[in-house]
């Protein structure tokens, strides 16, 4: 759990999880297959989401272990990108529509956003890709949310 804030030499630094979009000729069956490559080699996946075109998928994918991850995606020939999440934990019954108002205020946007498959001590959370990590963990620890790492998901 990350509740006191590193530093770096620009200051604080939120902690952040590594999401994977892994890109997928949209096609029946390559989902199933993705996740049976990396079932296969013992990847377990936090937090996924699918969207979709008539010509390809993109599957965002967050794993317990970002560097086994990349190896296995890249040994798999599998073409991705990689970018840092911010990851709420919902506890003391916050909720997505306050972590919403708050990013607001601050006039940051949240990109995109799925749930955990996995939970810490039976709460919820969520991934947020949002404008600035930097600004919008600062603001989320000041409101007393809890702010995950990849330690923290397996």
């Amino acid at each position: 759990m990350a509740q006191l804030s590193p530093e770096t030499e620009q200051g604080y630094s939120p902690p952040t999880v590594r999401q994977f979009s892994v890109f997928l000729d949209n096609k029946v069956g390559k989902l199933l297959e993705l996740l049976q490559m990396c079932e296969q080699n013992g990847l377990q996946i936090a937090a996924f989401s699918v969207l979709d075109s008539s010509d390809h998928a993109v599957v965002r994918m967050i794993f317990t272990n970002a560097d086994a991850a990349r190896h296995t995606l890249r040994k798999n020939q599998n073409t991705f990108s990689e970018s840092d999440l911010l990851v709420v934990e919902m506890i003391r019954g916050q909720t997505v529509a306050t972590v919403c108002l708050h990013l607001l205020a601050a006039e940051l946007n949240i990109r995109f956003s799925y749930p955990l498959l996995t939970q810490r001590d039976g709460a919820p959370a969520v991934a947020l890709a949002v404008d600035d990590n930097t600004l919008a963990g600062q603001i989320l620890l000041r409101k007393r949310f809890t702010l995950l790492g990849e330690e923290d998901l397996g």
